[in-house]
Protein backbone atom coordinates (compact mmCIF):
# COMPACT_ATOMS: atom_id res chain seq x y z
CA UNK A 1 0.00 0.00 0.00
CA UNK A 2 1.29 3.25 -0.98
CA UNK A 3 0.18 6.66 1.58
CA UNK A 4 -0.17 9.78 -0.11
CA UNK A 5 -2.23 12.82 1.22
CA UNK A 6 -3.98 10.84 3.91
CA UNK A 7 -5.10 8.17 1.21
CA UNK A 8 -4.35 4.42 0.73
CA UNK A 9 -3.58 3.31 -2.73
CA UNK A 10 -2.91 -0.21 -3.39
CA UNK A 11 0.12 -1.20 -6.24
CA UNK A 12 -1.21 -1.18 -9.05
CA UNK A 13 -0.05 -3.19 -12.22
CA UNK A 14 1.73 -1.28 -15.26
CA UNK A 15 0.76 -1.04 -18.58
CA UNK A 16 2.11 -3.34 -21.05
CA UNK A 17 2.45 -2.48 -24.71
CA UNK A 18 0.88 -5.41 -26.61
CA UNK A 19 0.92 -3.81 -29.87
CA UNK A 20 3.14 -1.45 -32.06
CA UNK A 21 0.81 1.16 -33.68
CA UNK A 22 1.28 3.73 -35.93
CA UNK A 23 -0.37 6.81 -37.69
CA UNK A 24 0.77 8.77 -40.80
CA UNK A 25 -0.30 11.74 -42.49
CA UNK A 26 -0.78 12.71 -45.98
CA UNK A 27 -0.92 16.57 -46.24
CA UNK A 28 -3.26 17.82 -49.45
CA UNK A 29 -2.23 20.22 -51.86
CA UNK A 30 -5.27 21.84 -52.30
CA UNK A 31 -7.51 21.86 -49.47
CA UNK A 32 -10.39 20.21 -50.74
CA UNK A 33 -13.24 22.38 -52.27
CA UNK A 34 -16.39 21.19 -51.01
CA UNK A 35 -18.43 18.68 -48.89
CA UNK A 36 -19.53 16.94 -51.96
CA UNK A 37 -15.91 17.17 -53.61
CA UNK A 38 -15.23 15.11 -50.40
CA UNK A 39 -18.43 13.01 -49.87
CA UNK A 40 -17.87 11.32 -53.33
CA UNK A 41 -14.38 11.07 -52.98
CA UNK A 42 -14.78 8.97 -49.97
CA UNK A 43 -18.14 7.34 -51.08
CA UNK A 44 -15.76 5.83 -54.26
CA UNK A 45 -13.11 4.18 -51.77
CA UNK A 46 -15.93 2.78 -50.19
CA UNK A 47 -17.83 2.12 -53.18
CA UNK A 48 -14.75 0.30 -54.39
CA UNK A 49 -12.96 -1.31 -51.86
CA UNK A 50 -10.04 0.89 -52.25
CA UNK A 51 -8.22 -0.23 -49.06
CA UNK A 52 -8.88 -4.14 -49.94
CA UNK A 53 -10.66 -4.31 -46.24
CA UNK A 54 -12.42 -7.63 -45.66
CA UNK A 55 -15.68 -8.40 -44.07
CA UNK A 56 -15.58 -10.02 -40.39
CA UNK A 57 -17.81 -11.71 -37.89
CA UNK A 58 -18.50 -9.85 -34.68
CA UNK A 59 -20.79 -11.03 -31.96
CA UNK A 60 -22.11 -13.12 -35.11
CA UNK A 61 -22.81 -10.18 -36.84
CA UNK A 62 -20.73 -9.63 -40.04
CA UNK A 63 -19.32 -6.21 -40.59
CA UNK A 64 -18.63 -4.99 -43.85
CA UNK A 65 -14.70 -4.28 -44.10
CA UNK A 66 -15.02 -0.74 -44.69
CA UNK A 67 -17.36 1.10 -43.10
CA UNK A 68 -18.26 5.22 -42.82
CA UNK A 69 -17.48 6.21 -38.85
CA UNK A 70 -18.10 9.50 -37.27
CA UNK A 71 -18.14 12.43 -39.37
CA UNK A 72 -18.34 16.24 -39.23
CA UNK A 73 -19.51 18.78 -41.36
CA UNK A 74 -18.75 22.42 -40.37
CA UNK A 75 -20.49 25.54 -41.73
CA UNK A 76 -19.43 29.22 -41.54
CA UNK A 77 -20.95 32.29 -42.38
CA UNK A 78 -19.45 35.79 -42.47
CA UNK A 79 -22.06 38.79 -41.91
CA UNK A 80 -20.22 41.61 -44.43
CA UNK A 81 -21.28 45.23 -44.63
CA UNK A 82 -22.60 45.82 -48.14
CA UNK A 83 -21.29 49.21 -48.29
CA UNK A 84 -17.87 49.19 -46.69
CA UNK A 85 -16.98 45.41 -47.20
CA UNK A 86 -16.13 45.19 -43.48
CA UNK A 87 -16.28 41.76 -41.49
CA UNK A 88 -19.68 42.38 -39.09
CA UNK A 89 -19.27 39.08 -37.58
CA UNK A 90 -19.71 35.04 -37.73
CA UNK A 91 -21.97 32.34 -37.06
CA UNK A 92 -21.32 28.59 -37.49
CA UNK A 93 -23.20 25.36 -37.49
CA UNK A 94 -21.70 21.83 -37.31
CA UNK A 95 -23.42 18.79 -39.09
CA UNK A 96 -23.45 14.65 -38.13
CA UNK A 97 -24.44 14.20 -42.22
CA UNK A 98 -24.04 16.00 -45.59
CA UNK A 99 -28.25 16.61 -45.28
CA UNK A 100 -27.19 18.28 -41.95
CA UNK A 101 -24.44 20.71 -43.63
CA UNK A 102 -26.90 21.59 -46.86
CA UNK A 103 -29.56 22.85 -44.64
CA UNK A 104 -27.98 24.46 -41.70
CA UNK A 105 -25.86 26.60 -44.57
CA UNK A 106 -28.75 27.66 -46.23
CA UNK A 107 -30.61 28.19 -42.98
CA UNK A 108 -27.79 30.64 -41.28
CA UNK A 109 -26.98 32.65 -44.91
CA UNK A 110 -31.33 32.47 -45.52
CA UNK A 111 -31.53 33.72 -41.72
CA UNK A 112 -32.02 38.02 -42.17
CA UNK A 113 -33.10 38.10 -39.06
CA UNK A 114 -29.47 37.20 -37.54
CA UNK A 115 -28.06 38.63 -40.47
CA UNK A 116 -30.05 42.33 -39.35
CA UNK A 117 -28.79 41.58 -35.77
CA UNK A 118 -24.97 41.12 -36.68
CA UNK A 119 -25.20 44.06 -39.45
CA UNK A 120 -24.38 42.59 -42.45
CA UNK A 121 -25.16 40.26 -45.32
CA UNK A 122 -24.64 36.87 -44.90
CA UNK A 123 -22.04 35.25 -47.26
CA UNK A 124 -20.98 31.61 -46.59
CA UNK A 125 -17.50 31.00 -46.34
CA UNK A 126 -16.26 27.83 -47.54
CA UNK A 127 -12.86 28.42 -47.29
CA UNK A 128 -13.14 28.35 -43.44
CA UNK A 129 -15.18 25.35 -43.06
CA UNK A 130 -14.23 22.15 -42.12
CA UNK A 131 -15.32 18.71 -43.24
CA UNK A 132 -13.95 15.54 -41.62
CA UNK A 133 -15.61 11.74 -42.87
CA UNK A 134 -13.72 9.17 -40.72
CA UNK A 135 -13.72 5.25 -42.32
CA UNK A 136 -13.08 2.28 -39.99
CA UNK A 137 -11.66 -0.47 -41.96
CA UNK A 138 -10.52 -4.36 -41.15
CA UNK A 139 -7.85 -5.61 -43.21
CA UNK A 140 -7.20 -9.37 -44.20
CA UNK A 141 -4.50 -9.65 -41.66
CA UNK A 142 -6.99 -8.82 -38.60
CA UNK A 143 -6.22 -5.70 -38.39
CA UNK A 144 -8.26 -2.87 -37.61
CA UNK A 145 -7.90 1.02 -38.41
CA UNK A 146 -8.85 4.31 -39.52
CA UNK A 147 -8.72 6.23 -42.28
CA UNK A 148 -9.78 9.85 -41.86
CA UNK A 149 -10.09 12.60 -44.32
CA UNK A 150 -10.38 15.98 -43.97
CA UNK A 151 -10.48 19.61 -46.26
CA UNK A 152 -6.31 19.61 -45.69
CA UNK A 153 -5.04 15.61 -44.88
CA UNK A 154 -5.71 12.20 -45.08
CA UNK A 155 -4.24 10.54 -41.38
CA UNK A 156 -4.86 6.71 -41.37
CA UNK A 157 -4.28 5.47 -37.38
CA UNK A 158 -3.79 2.75 -35.32
CA UNK A 159 -2.32 0.05 -37.89
CA UNK A 160 0.59 -1.83 -37.68
CA UNK A 161 1.21 -3.37 -40.53
CA UNK A 162 3.01 -0.93 -42.99
CA UNK A 163 1.20 -2.84 -45.98
CA UNK A 164 -1.75 -0.24 -44.72
CA UNK A 165 0.02 2.84 -45.72
CA UNK A 166 1.02 1.57 -49.11
CA UNK A 167 -2.24 0.57 -50.13
CA UNK A 168 -4.16 3.57 -48.83
CA UNK A 169 -1.13 5.20 -50.44
CA UNK A 170 -1.37 4.04 -53.83
CA UNK A 171 -5.34 5.04 -53.81
CA UNK A 172 -4.48 7.86 -52.95
CA UNK A 173 -1.87 8.57 -55.83
CA UNK A 174 -4.47 7.90 -58.41
CA UNK A 175 -7.29 10.86 -56.85
CA UNK A 176 -5.92 14.32 -58.24
CA UNK A 177 -7.49 16.01 -55.39
CA UNK A 178 -5.40 14.33 -53.00
CA UNK A 179 -1.95 15.50 -54.35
Amino acid sequence: MIAQRGRNYQNMADFIQKANVKRSVRIIATPIASVAALNTLVQGAIDANAFECVDHVVGGVTIAGITRGTQSFGVNVVYENPTTLKSMGTSTAKASTVAGYAAAATALVGNTALATAIGGTAIENTEAEGYSIQLKCHDANGEDYTVTFTRKYISISSYEDTAIVTRVDTWADTKPALA
